[in-house]
């Protein structure tokens, strides 16, 4: 079974992310697979992209089995993985066609990231946000850097040091949510969304989004190079070692730091 699903109907593509026993969880499969389809999206044919989870939730952020890997893994390797996820982040972020998101559940950590970097969000009432790998001795390190953009320093500061889970009525006044409708409309809803959007120039729409990315790539370049250290770097903290360890034995962490 692929861990990423693409359908297309018409000039609309949706891309799924296809784990739902993992709460379609990220793991480096799963993110080359995303990387790959969101790089050849701009060439298919399609006028819109539509971002989904399969199941009860969007995306649960890194994969548990992931995580507790990092521990054995050299410098090399933890900056190889720390560029993957920046790869995917970038692909979905350099996608010249208009995004939609659909959030039925939960979106946690880069499943956040993920949903709120499309161009529209569109999230259940049930749905769920959250910057949490303070709470794992983990650096929300590449998030970051959109988020900031998004929301400004001050609120991206709040969600991150915090680590805390708000829901979907919350982000949509912080602006990182376009749209809060029930679940068993959001199908439609991004239906009659795509279908507003194929009303204009598809060349405008391209051209905008060009312009827009071209006029953060400068600060941008270099946050997500800074971030991309941090990250790396986060992964062979004793504090990290010991979040992992706390949340894989479900009991509260003995920070060091």
């Amino acid at each position: 079974m692929s861990t990423v699903r693409v359908e297309d109907d018409g000039a609309v593509r949706t891309i799924t992310l296809n784990r739902p026993e993992r709460r379609n969880a990220l793991e480096p499969e799963m993110m080359d697979a995303l990387i790959a389809v969101l790089g050849e999206t701009n060439g298919c044919g399609a006028r819109v992209v539509v971002l989904a989870g399969e199941g009860e939730s969007f995306c649960a952020g890194l994969d548990l089995a992931v995580l507790r890997e990092m521990g054995s893994m050299t410098t090399e390797q933890h900056r190889i993985e720390a560029e993957r996820v920046a790869r995917m982040f970038r692909a979905l972020w350099d996608c010249d066609i208009p995004t939609i998101a659909m959030v039925q559940g939960a979106a946690v950590a880069g499943g956040t990231g993920l949903a709120t970097m499309c161009d529209f969000t569109l999230a259940a009432p049930e749905a769920k946000f959250g910057y949490t790998e303070v709470r794992i001795g983990f650096v929300p390190a590449l998030v970051s850097a959109y988020l900031a953009l998004q929301v400004g320093d001050k609120v991206a500061r709040g969600l991150m040091l915090s680590g805390r889970l708000f829901g979907a009525d919350e982000a949509l006044r912080l602006g990182l949510v376009s749209e809060v409708v029930p679940a068993a409309e959001l199908q439609g809803r991004a239906s009659a969304l795509a279908a507003e959007l194929m009303r204009n120039s598809p060349e405008s729409l391209r051209a905008t989004k060009r312009l827009m990315r071209a006029q953060r790539a400068e600060g941008l370049e270099a946050a997500l190079e800074l971030a991309m250290e941090a990250n790396a770097a986060s992964r062979e903290t004793a504090d990290f070692r010991e979040g992992v360890a706390s949340f894989v034995e479900k009991r509260k962490p003995v920070w060091g730091g």
